[in-house]
């Protein structure tokens, strides 16, 4: 059995990324806009009718933009905490509202969706494995550090959207004030490159097919310079960064 994954956006501009099979799907946050989601997936020759449901990650604003019209069209369950759902504002049809708790996997058709907490300065940050019954996917991003749980999880993953966030010169050395510095790199906020290259070349599993290093910074990252830092620490992954500007490719997943 197989899944099909894509980056739809990754960025501070928005995030939303899309894993299926080939009869549901989920999204895993939706901070673009409906219409821009409906565009990118039309033009991978994807459906929204396929879509069941949408995880959210945390409560910031480029998660959660295109949430509410989304969610309103196509009338998804919006799997989300309550804390999140307090923080980020959202105005909800009650039906459509559904909790999760981490490590309590979810079941979405042939898809299972397990949360579990990561570091970062939101209100009830998860990240999220989604699998079906051979295949698992990891989408790790906004993770202020390393933390066991995100190293476990990377473990299983034969694909995963995995931030790099930042340069550490770039982000040293430009235009932010010290405070936002402090903030990014200050265990709560994102991972740098170094961090993530870490988690990869220390806990890639040998049978993943496919690493989307995701979320780059547009003031201090390059995604050609994040390229060049992971190629030859590959080892038969397939290296993609994932643009904010546009969508990925659709790769299929097999185990």
């Amino acid at each position: 059995m197989s899944l099909f994954i894509t980056s739809l956006n990754s960025g501070s501009n928005g995030n939303c990324y899309y894993i299926g099979n080939d009869t549901e799907a989920v999204l895993v946050d939706a901070g673009i806009s409906c219409r821009e989601t409906e565009k990118r997936m039309l033009r991978l020759g994807l459906s929204m009718h396929l879509v069941k449901a949408i995880f959210v990650s945390h409560e910031h604003i480029d998660h959660i933009r295109g949430i509410t019209v989304l969610a309103k069209k196509y009338q998804l369950p919006v799997y989300i905490t309550a804390g999140t759902l307090s923080h980020g504002g959202l105005a909800l049809s009650e039906h459509l509202v559904m909790s999760f708790t981490a490590y309590t996997p979810v079941q979405i058709g042939g898809l299972s969706v397990t949360a579990f907490p990561k570091l970062h300065d939101a209100a009830e940050p998860h990240s999220f494995i989604v699998a079906n019954d051979v295949v698992k996917i990891g989408v790790f991003t906004d993770i202020g550090a390393p933390c066991e749980h995100v190293i476990r999880h990377f473990q299983q993953c034969h694909a995963a959207f995995l931030e790099a966030n930042y340069d550490e010169t770039m982000l040293d050395q430009g235009r932010y004030p010290y405070y936002l510095k402090n903030r990014i790199r200050g265990g709560k906020g994102h991972l740098s490159n170094k961090q993530a290259l870490e988690i990869f070349t220390l806990h890639r599993p040998a049978f993943m097919s496919h690493l989307l290093l995701s979320h780059l910074s547009q003031d201090n990252n390059n995604p050609t310079l994040v390229q060049e830092l992971f190629a030859p620490h590959a080892n038969g992954t397939e290296i993609i960064v994932a643009s904010r500007y546009a969508e990925t490719p659709v790769y299929k997943i097999i185990a």
